[in-house]
């Protein structure tokens, strides 16, 4: 059986600075972005230019931010943050949600289309391809501050690892692995080579969001639920409760982009 490393969520201190590594996990996220942004407009795969990849990273990390706390505030604690208001601005204290933060992301992103006159699903077919290493990033985050840990598994099963801060010693599903692998790598891996060559307008973006939604979905089965919340109706999380609107929005998109005209080459 293995027993979490315990790393020190302290990865570099320069005098009073602390540098943690989930925000440079974060950071990392943010330069994947770019650089796999960068070479798609060279591929002649984007419908903006290069300087404006940095323009929407700017846009987007303000969408991940506020949204992120947002979705987690309103999503998972909103009796708590409705007594405790200023607390939600305790952004060192932690609670961001993937489902707020995307959600702040399209937001950020129909901001960003209407001041550069971009068409928005175009945009977002150029962005979601560049988003799973981000993703990927934050689950490695999550590991090393031993958080988000997974369900209780048997003793003898070769992945089952002790995560000290759960204070229980009951082996335990690396959940946080589990969605570094399948929402990170292997969503990479399809919206990567789905998008290697122009595919019809709203397709990617529909792929994408029905492929995080059942990759998270799908993991979730493995995952502690927050014990603030526990189960919800169906013996299901709250994760998953969030992840089935994004499967169903997803399918939807995908029926209407595959009755769109193919984009041609050079319009991608």
């Amino acid at each position: 059986m293995l027993v979490h490393p315990q790393f020190d969520p302290v990865a570099l201190t320069i005098g009073p600075l602390r540098f943690h590594w989930y925000g440079l996990m974060y950071l990392l996220g943010f330069v994947l972005f770019l650089i796999l942004g960068r070479l798609r407009v060279r591929q002649g795969l984007a419908p903006i230019e290069e300087p404006q990849v940095d323009k929407f990273l700017f846009y987007g990390a303000l969408g991940v931010v506020i949204g992120g706390r947002l979705g987690y505030v309103l999503f998972y604690k909103p009796l708590f943050y409705l007594g405790h208001p200023l607390d939600a601005l305790k952004l060192g204290q932690g609670g961001m949600s993937f489902h707020g933060g995307f959600l702040g992301v399209v937001v950020a992103g129909w901001l960003f289309s209407r001041r550069y006159k971009v068409p928005f699903l175009r945009l977002f077919d150029f962005v979601v391809p560049l988003v799973p290493l981000g993703l990927a990033a934050g689950r490695i985050g999550n590991f090393i501050n031993g958080e988000l840990w997974g369900r209780v598994t048997s003793p003898d099963a070769p992945w089952a690892m002790v995560f000290p801060r759960a204070q229980d010693g009951l082996p335990r599903h690396p959940s946080q692995l589990y969605e570094f692998a399948a929402e990170g790598l292997l969503l990479f891996t399809v919206m990567w080579l789905f998008t290697s060559k122009p595919r019809r307008t709203g397709q990617a973006t529909a792929l994408f969001i029905m492929g995080y939604g059942l990759a998270r979905f799908t993991v979730e089965f493995t995952r502690e639920p927050d014990n603030f919340l526990g189960f919800l109706s169906l013996g299901l999380s709250m994760g998953q409760w969030l992840s089935l609107p994004m499967i169903l929005v997803g399918a939807a998109l995908w029926v209407w982009a595959s009755r769109q005209a193919a984009v041609k080459p050079g319009q991608a």
